[in-house]
């Protein structure tokens, strides 16, 4: 008996531009990170005629963020699957704490630049909304991610990255960036409770750093160079080294009047003792994951979004020796914070450059490749054979 055929079920139309963001990951927030630290760290040089331009940077970087987090409240709208998907990758997982950072840059970046441009009032309304959304986040993630792979990711030692750092990096951030809030905060208690607050995430952070760098390290020598397209997250070690240093010599600056004097005069040493040594590991780390990206560069490393790891780690040791330059008054520092500079925005503009050029082509939010299908083994008979 012939029936009339059934008609099929009309798919649910997917507006394009929630299927654009399909593959749009957490670490898209290294754009608004590298971008703002661009500005932060280039107004604090003190170079004539660079603070108007820092001031456009970090109205580009807010108009930046405002875009990311409007895609991903997309992505996570529409594709539930995917974003859960992504808290489950031991790879992507991590890459929450750039969320963190980046609303912490940008709120740190309304202060110090783009007060400018919107005035000092709305600047620090913007700062402590930013500021308190950021440290909340930071402080989920330093706690999440590292739970997610204990319990749900299931990694293997050698699967260790320098993106192991990020979720734990965040409250360091928060650490370097809540002192700039503290003048604005009434005198006496609350002063003092946001200055120990961000020293208690000073220590959260770098004690989880301390615990993580052996592991990532022994990753490094017992087991090889990473593969190509990670090699540039060596940089990312820099970040804890430079925001720490940031952070002592941000303590140093607000704790006169704010602390008991006993406190506010080891805040001023500790900027010094702490500052110099680390800063002088960072550079010799500066060293060897320079020497890993060119090894990589000469295996045929293409551009990958990892490259924005070249960015506000480095930031980070630009404003860490424009502190050592405040609290030593040597000039060296002054050279090594101009010429780190120039290193940040080669990278920077070496990474937006490519990461345009991949949205234009549509390459960085497409899905994965399928992996190639491998034809089946089969036995071929042969004239040979066949006259046997």
């Amino acid at each position: 008996m012939v029936t009339a055929a059934q008609p099929l079920p009309r798919a649910t139309a997917r507006p394009p531009r929630a299927t654009a963001v399909r593959h749009l990951g957490p670490n898209w927030y290294a754009t608004v990170m590298g971008t703002t630290i661009v500005a932060t760290a280039g107004a604090a040089l003190g170079i004539p005629g660079l603070r108007p331009v820092c001031a456009a940077v970090w109205a580009f970087s807010l108009a930046l963020l405002l875009a990311l987090l409007a895609a991903r409240a997309l992505h996570w709208a529409h594709h539930r699957d995917q974003a859960r998907a992504h808290l489950l990758d031991p790879a992507t997982a991590p890459f929450y704490g750039c969320l963190a950072m980046a609303l912490l840059a940008v709120g740190g970046g309304a202060l110090t630049v783009g007060a400018d441009w919107i005035g000092t009032g709305p600047a620090v309304a913007l700062d402590a909304v930013l500021f308190t959304a950021g440290t909340v986040v930071g402080l989920a993630a330093a706690v999440a991610v590292p739970y997610l792979m204990a319990v749900r990711h299931k990694v293997e030692p050698g699967q260790a990255t320098p993106v192991w750092l990020l979720p734990v990096v965040a409250p360091m951030v928060s650490a370097a960036l809540g002192p700039l809030l503290v003048p604005h905060l009434p005198a006496g208690q609350p002063r003092e409770t946001l200055l120990l607050a961000c020293f208690a995430m000073f220590g959260l952070s770098l004690l989880a750093t301390l615990l993580m760098l052996p592991v990532i390290f022994a990753r490094l020598v017992t087991g090889g160079p990473l593969p190509l397209a990670l090699t540039p997250t060596l940089f990312l070690v820099l970040g804890p080294l430079g925001q720490s240093t940031t952070a002592v010599g941000k303590f140093a600056d607000v704790a006169p009047g704010v602390v008991p004097a006993p406190y506010s005069e080891g805040f001023g040493i500790l900027a010094v003792l702490y500052g110099v040594p680390v800063m002088g590991f960072a550079l010799l780390w500066f060293g060897l994951a320079a020497a890993h990206v060119v090894r990589a560069r000469r295996h045929g490393m293409g551009f990958a979004m990892t490259w924005w790891a070249f960015t506000f780690p480095v930031g980070t040791c630009v404003t860490g020796a424009e502190a050592l330059a405040r609290h030593t008054g040597l000039v060296v520092y002054d050279w090594l914070a101009v010429g780190l500079y120039v290193v940040l925005v080669a990278a920077w503009g070496t990474a937006a450059v490519h990461t345009v050029r991949g949205l234009l082509s549509g390459e960085l939010l497409a899905g994965p490749r399928p992996a190639p299908v491998v034809p089946r083994p089969t036995t071929v008979r042969t004239t040979s054979d066949a006259v046997r």
